[in-house]
């Protein structure tokens, strides 16, 4: 992982807790990230709450292990899922397995500091506005565009939290019916939201499902497109169409100054940033024209906004 930096300030532990791996983190006062690494989410069995926060225990003894000198004035962690922030409840986390679990007091009380709890996608869009692409913003929808679609809301540089369940633009709905006989049912449960055309997980899907080819992600649909492959030209096309659509949903609703694209879709380049651009201003009147810009902390967001938020209770 890229060391970044969030500023001087207290010294605080961060963790970004995913179902597939934790990135842990130790930040100095100078704001350096020190120690940063990834290892992977153990099996969270029956009790994956205290499993969880047993495992960011242990994290943060090798951290302060390995840097006796810095002494961490509080911890800030993310997670997935439905999280009331407010509350310190992880409401619902479908890939971890908890449902109204006080994440933050059982954190406060097993590594003995004040602690910070945020939803993943939100933190990083926090960060982005701190520290990234969306710095010169306070009305900021920011997009992680990736095997699904999450986003997140920032309104007058404040985040919109709605008790956890606002931003999940991935399963707003934008199809009524499935285009040439397709099944657009979400992992969700839902039919024909969002994250079913226009994510990237979904694009390589579609393609697969229509050819029998195994494309090496949408990266590669994308590219086929270019050269002039039908199949792959209409499914980017598509994608293209609802991620506008939503779009502008989003700016007739919200009005947001920006709008921040993050996740692997967005390495797409100028194949995706041009023509929501183009596809976007073309569904939109007397709207403000939101800037579309691309994320800049990558993966790090997530991790680099649980050390902001941690930095908020020191």
């Amino acid at each position: 992982m890229t060391l970044r930096e969030i500023g001087r300030g207290a010294p605080v532990l961060a963790f970004d807790v995913g179902g597939t791996d934790i990135k842990s983190g130790l930040f100095d006062a100078d704001g350096t990230a020190l120690g940063m690494r990834r290892t992977p989410t153990p099996p969270l069995g029956s009790e994956p709450a205290t499993t969880l926060i047993d495992e960011l225990a242990r994290l943060s003894g090798e951290l302060r292990a390995q840097h006796p000198d810095v002494v961490p004035a509080a911890g800030g962690f993310v997670v997935p899922g439905i999280v009331d922030a407010a509350a310190g409840i992880g409401v619902f986390a479908s890939n971890l397995g908890w449902r109204d679990a006080p994440l933050r007091a059982l954190a406060a009380e097993r590594l003995q500091l004040p602690i910070a709890l945020d939803h993943d996608v939100r933190s990083a869009s926090w960060a982005e506005h701190e520290l990234g692409g969306a710095r010169a913003h306070d009305d900021v929808v920011v997009l992680i565009i990736g095997t699904g679609i999450a986003g997140a809301i920032l309104i007058g540089g404040v985040p919109y939290t709605a008790g956890g369940y606002a931003g999940e633009i991935g399963h707003a709905p934008i199809s009524e019916g499935p285009p040439r006989g397709e099944a657009l049912l979400c992992t969700c449960g839902a039919y024909g939201c969002l994250e079913t055309v226009a994510s990237a997980g979904a694009i390589a899907r579609r393609y697969a499902a229509e050819t029998g080819a195994t494309p090496d992600g949408a990266r590669e649909v994308i590219a086929l497109a270019g050269a002039g492959d039908a199949v792959a030209a209409r499914i980017w096309d598509e994608a293209l169409d609802a991620l506008s659509l939503a779009l502008a949903q989003l700016t007739a609703v919200l009005g947001p100054q920006a709008i921040v694209i993050g996740g692997g879709l967005s390495r797409a380049g100028d194949a995706l940033f041009d023509e929501v651009r183009t596809r976007l201003a073309g569904r939109l009147s007397f709207h403000r024209m939101p800037q579309i810009v691309p994320a800049q902390l990558g993966d790090d967001a997530g991790l680099l906004g649980a050390a902001l938020h941690a930095r908020e209770l020191s």
